[in-house]
């Protein structure tokens, strides 16, 4: 029942703040659209060869892609403010914690999107493009390519979140640190069930470039929760309200001395 009610109020928050979010994607994704030439260039520069299309609408399509990626991207801090405090409002996140679950959501999305901009997309793009040949030339479709790049790097940065997730679930008693520990291995075959659906392609390369990080984020969403002590300060917090509690209702059945 309680996770119902939670549930309710999760859903009824995030409503006060899906329209407006969504009017805001919409708006920026049509600003974004007049310089999207700019970002399949940049995009381009990975790739270092031409690009192709097999449709008349495929240049077109490809641009609006890149249009709502980059909107998504710009808009990321407005998004997990409205996610967050959806998620904090069952169990009282507000205030400053509120505030850097948000801030180290948002920090970790960019660095994971950098992460795979930087290292990840120029390793794997060159590792695939490798088996070309004198006789066997690549010729790559724009919206192929489009839905390679934003895939990747949006995924990259959804990832880069779960330790603060991971974090989250320990400081409102959902998971406790010792089952994160004790379900590594389960772990691993969810970590490499997620890398094989969202890898725009299925090669054990890419697999291994998203598997990799994200099975150490995880690691390092367990170390972060030992260091701050959150399984324990939690028992404690319980332990002092059900003291309290109880030392209320004794107060109530001592009889008046009058």
């Amino acid at each position: 029942m309680e996770h119902y009610n939670n549930l309710i109020i999760f859903l009824s928050e995030l409503r006060k703040s899906i329209r407006f979010l969504g009017i805001s994607l919409l708006v920026l994704t049509v600003a974004v659209f007049f310089m999207s030439t700019g970002l399949i260039t940049v995009f381009q520069d990975h790739l270092r060869e031409k690009l192709f299309f097999f449709s008349v609408a495929g240049p077109f399509l490809a641009h609006v892609k890149v249009a709502f990626f980059g909107a998504v991207y710009t808009l990321m801090p407005l998004i997990m403010y409205v996610l967050w405090k959806a998620m904090g409002k069952p169990f009282g996140v507000t205030g400053k914690r509120l505030f850097w679950f948000v801030f180290a959501t948002c920090f970790l999305f960019y660095a994971g999107t950098l992460f795979c901009y930087l290292v990840t997309l120029p390793f794997g793009v060159k590792f695939l493009l490798g088996f070309q040949s004198e006789n066997m030339k690549a010729v790559i479709s724009i919206g192929r390519f489009v839905n390679f790049v934003t895939i990747f790097i949006l995924a990259f940065g959804v990832i880069f979140e779960l330790p603060v997730f991971m974090i989250f679930s320990a400081q409102v008693g959902m998971i406790s640190r010792r089952t994160f520990e004790k379900n590594r291995r389960f772990a691993v075959l969810g970590i490499a069930i997620l890398a094989a659906l969202l890898t725009p392609t299925p090669d054990v390369v890419n697999m291994a470039l998203m598997g990799g990080p994200l099975y150490l984020l995880y690691e390092a969403g367990i170390l972060v929760i030992r260091i701050l002590q959150i399984d324990e300060k939690r028992v404690r917090d319980r332990a002092e309200r059900e003291a309290a509690g109880e030392k209320s209702y004794l107060q109530k059945d001592v009889p008046d001395k009058d």
